[in-house]
């Protein structure tokens, strides 16, 4: 006999992989559509964001949108940043890195692997360098079958990228246990579809912030654990709830990164 809990993860499970064969259906598309525009845009997602990015992120909802819990952010636009190439590893992989978000409602601090997901962090201090980061918004939350704020899109619509991709790495991190990306962790989002068996290797700019255990195959490159600090920040986006009352949508809370910073100690 199947348990209630249990059949509520299989159905979360199985919208999940829905989700992800639809963006692959639309991505095709799209490539057909416009073959530039497909060459530039590294399309990185966890799931189905597309289901309600054309409606949650329309100039109206924009422009009356509340902070909700958090502040207005901070004065600035985002930069209109695209790279051809993966950056040349440059990083220390022996050397500690954070990184700090500072975000509308509250600062969150991450703790970076360089040495399990050199290519990864690698490509955050990049990045931070050169303000990819700064003023885009956190697009996406989910409160139901898995619990992450998805952030790093500068188009904050789920099909943003920094116009090149990088590998997966640390897939076998210790931290993953029983198909379970437990609270606190930071992982890559990416195009992988795991029933094709195809769209590996596929990470650009996006990434997700786990609040709560969230039950996920090992696909998305686990890169850093963040601050208890961030957790609590993490936590009063997430009881703000989402747009879509489907579980699965934008942030009610005006989640904006000011300024996302890279540290070596």
């Amino acid at each position: 006999m199947v348990s209630k809990d249990q059949r509520q993860r299989q159905l979360a499970r199985e919208k999940f992989l829905r989700q992800q064969q639809r963006r692959e259906s639309a991505r095709r598309k799209a490539r057909t559509r416009n073959t530039v525009i497909a060459s530039v845009l590294a399309v990185v997602v966890v799931g189905g964001v597309g289901a309600f990015a054309a409606g949650a992120f329309d100039k109206d909802k924009k422009d009356t949108a509340s902070a909700g819990p958090c502040e207005k952010p901070a004065a600035g636009k985002v930069k209109p940043l695209s790279w051809k190439k993966e950056p040349a590893l440059a990083i220390d992989k022996s050397a500690n890195y954070t990184m700090n978000l500072a975000t509308t409602c509250g600062d969150i601090g991450l703790d970076l692997k360089a040495k399990q997901a050199p290519h990864t962090v690698n490509s955050f201090d990049f990045l931070a360098n050169k303000g990819f980061f700064d003023h885009t918004k956190c697009h996406r939350l989910t409160t139901s079958g898995i619990y992450v704020l998805q952030c790093g899109d500068p188009k904050g619509t789920g099909a943003g990228g920094p116009g090149y991709t990088i590998p997966d790495e640390n897939l076998k991190d210790k931290s993953l246990k029983g198909n379970v990306y437990p609270a606190g962790t930071v992982a890559m989002a990416n195009q992988y579809n795991a029933q094709a068996k195809k769209g590996r290797n596929t990470g650009g700019s996006q990434f997700f912030l786990v609040y709560q255990d969230s039950q996920l195959p090992p696909d998305y490159t686990p890169f850093g654990t963040i601050s208890d600090s961030g957790m609590k920040v993490l936590k009063k986006i997430a009881a703000a709830g989402e747009s879509s009352g489907q579980g699965d949508g934008a942030p009610n809370a005006d989640v904006v990164i000011n300024k996302a910073t890279v540290t070596k100690s």
